[in-house]
């Protein structure tokens, strides 16, 4: 009986470990696309298919990141980081994005939020970072900066 006791505890640390172990890379990984200074201040989530998240490492600045390798249309290695307000945003493109079944069907989603006006915007000037390519080693980031209804007004930048 006790060897079966100590059989069983063995096999629940080294899962545990593996567990562990597995965030851990996976936070490593999904920080990758985040400023070197901010990093270790910097939030990792990871998504549930029903669209909402957990987070796996709280962070204190207002930047997030996550792992978005294998996701439907990603390269197969991607990493993105934007402010935690776009959150809500993210899991609307993702729900969108299952519920489409294809593009098109996403685009239509979308743009049927935009014209009842349930589509949600980004945070203005909100940066996000993705570094994304066929492997880490061959992987490249792009950065955009969100600036929903700018004007040249509101951005400084001409219109035209």
């Amino acid at each position: 009986m006790k060897r079966i006791i100590l059989a069983v505890l063995g096999v629940l640390t080294v899962s545990a470990g593996v567990d562990a172990q597995s965030t851990a890379q996976t936070i490593e990984r999904a920080l990758m696309a985040a400023p070197a200074r901010g990093r270790d201040a910097t939030t990792v989530i990871g998504w549930n298919a029903d669209y909402s998240y957990r987070t796996l490492k709280e962070g204190t600045n207002q930047l997030v990141c996550w792992d978005r390798s294998g996701d439907p249309g990603e390269a197969a290695f991607s990493v993105i980081c934007t402010a935690l307000g776009n959150l809500d945003r993210v899991a609307q493109n993702r729900r969108f994005a299952a519920e489409g079944g294809d593009p098109a069907g996403t685009r239509a989603l979308v743009a049927a939020a935009a014209e009842n006006g349930s589509r949600i915007m980004s945070v203005f000037g909100s940066p996000w970072l993705t570094l994304a390519g066929d492997s880490q080693m061959s992987s490249r980031i792009h950065i955009t900066i969100a600036m929903p209804n700018a004007t040249e007004a509101s951005s400084g930048f001409p219109e035209s």
